[in-house]
């Protein structure tokens, strides 16, 4: 795929069971925009896309996390919960992690072998 992106807003489709879901999506492509992630939140409005990225970490967040590993083809690989003060393995074939508030990844469909898409505001 190739895809680059930019800092910045945009448009998360998960394509399953329930048809195309729409959600808004937080963009952070650069070192410091994945640094910083969702740390110090206490809420997510939607999702946090950090590409490139294969691995994440919860240490100084305050809430817990749902984690979705894709790869080039923003094919989900894997998808994990994951409470404050932890460390994720690295996924070898992970390109991008989405990120959002723990449980809301299975109310909009994402799963492994499932596909998302990114559009940009």
């Amino acid at each position: 795929m190739g895809q680059r992106w930019r800092d910045g807003r945009g448009t998360l489709t998960v394509h399953g069971e329930r048809g195309a879901v729409r959600v808004p999506l937080e963009i952070a492509s650069s070192y410091r925009a994945r640094t910083r992630g969702l740390l110090g939140r206490d809420a997510v409005d939607g999702a946090i896309l950090l590409c490139p990225a294969n691995s994440v970490h919860t240490f100084g967040m305050r809430i817990p996390i749902d984690v979705a590993y894709l790869d080039r083809g923003l094919e989900v690989i894997a998808v994990r919960t994951m409470k404050p003060g932890r460390l994720g393995l690295p996924r070898l074939r992970s390109r991008c992690v989405l990120e959002a508030e723990a449980g809301v990844m299975a109310g909009w469909g994402v799963r492994v072998g499932g596909r998302v898409a990114v559009e940009v505001a």
